[in-house]
């Protein structure tokens, strides 16, 4: 695999906390779908999820053989909490300039099969902009609107978006808690200074704020005999760790739903008021194609990539041996062997 990154220290201070996390957006109505009675009785909520009719023109056709969910993370800090713990390492909507997606995700599901493959798109992906001829990082895409996001991805990489889910900054945190935490399992002290993350040896089970630290995490440190090793592959590393937190929060959706079904109204009734999804997709039959995830019918795959180096400014560009993963993706090709 070819890959490379930015170097952490090529940021400047305002970028470094512009990096949040996987748009989670996917797991928090699973543990809904199936729940006895949920149905009807949630109709309303999901009433309440927001709809964005730019995307119907761009969105492809639907296939016969697979779905791609296109799933965006955007960076938005409207409505922070100057009283939140994490707003010292978070930030409010003075930290942020522009709108950017900080979390790009295609979702593949096989009707055949009903297997579940994440792909991660690197932020700093250098890549034309929607239809014009400016070339970019991919997350700027995201200012020009959702309809710009999708033409974007579908010509930087070839592969059909039949389907888009946005969520915003400050929703993921509740979107955690709803589902009752995440538990993720350490070797070694890990931390990161800039997002506030610590996590001592051994599993515990991480809260909003914490999560959102673990998954924004770019300046990801383990500290190994006795020393502080900091993981220089920025983007790639943190593309990892989130396409493996996005698995366990799966799990974990459907496990505690499934276990506490008073719990799928808390769930769903949090993601509703933090979705944007196109006008076609139906909420409730995602979230039934999602739980095979539960029974680790789940692959993660991510783009090769290597550095280069565009008017001063450190970035990724897509590697010819991409092509099997984005085959696959596009449904001119079989499923690559997992890496992870």
């Amino acid at each position: 695999m070819n890959e490379g990154s930015a170097q952490p220290g090529e940021r400047t201070s305002r970028e470094r906390r512009q990096h949040w996390l996987i748009a989670l957006v996917l797991v928090v109505v699973i543990g809904a779908a199936g729940v006895v009675g949920v149905g009807r009785a949630l109709d309303s909520n999901l009433d309440g999820v927001r709809r964005e009719l730019s995307l119907t023109s761009v969105l492809s056709e639907p296939s016969d053989n697979f779905v791609n969910f296109l799933v965006v993370g955007s960076d938005s800090r409207a409505g922070a909490d100057p009283n939140d713990p994490d707003y010292a390492n978070v930030g409010g909507e003075s930290d942020v300039q522009g709108r950017r997606s900080d979390t790009l995700m295609v979702v593949n599901v096989e009707k055949s099969t009903g297997i579940i493959s994440l792909l991660s798109i690197p932020r700093d992906l250098w890549v034309t902009i929607g239809d014009s001829e400016d070339t970019e990082r991919i997350n700027v895409a995201y200012r020009e609107g959702a309809a710009v996001v999708v033409r974007t991805v579908n010509r930087a990489l070839g592969i059909p978006i039949h389907h888009y889910l946005e969520i915003d900054f400050q929703g993921f945190k509740d979107l955690v808690d709803a589902v009752g935490g995440v538990t993720v399992c350490v070797e070694h002290p890990t931390r990161d200074r800039n997002t506030g993350l610590y996590i001592k040896p051994g599993c515990k089970n991480l809260d909003g704020i914490e999560s959102l630290a673990y998954a924004r995490s770019r300046y990801f440190e383990e500290k190994i005999d006795g020393q502080w090793q900091i993981d220089g592959t920025s983007d790639i590393g943190r593309g990892k760790r989130q396409r493996l937190f996005m698995a366990l929060l799966m799990q974990t959706a459907v496990n505690r739903t499934v276990s506490d079904p008073f719990r799928a109204g808390t769930v769903l009734r949090g993601a509703t008021s933090a979705l944007l999804v196109d006008e076609r997709l139906d909420v409730l039959d995602f979230a039934r194609t999602m739980r095979p995830a539960a029974t680790g019918r789940l692959r993660r795959f991510a783009l090769d990539t290597y550095g280069d180096t565009v008017r001063g400014n450190s970035v990724l560009r897509l590697a010819d041996s991409a092509a099997p993963v984005l085959a696959f993706y596009s449904g001119s090709g079989p499923a690559p062997v997992p890496p992870e």
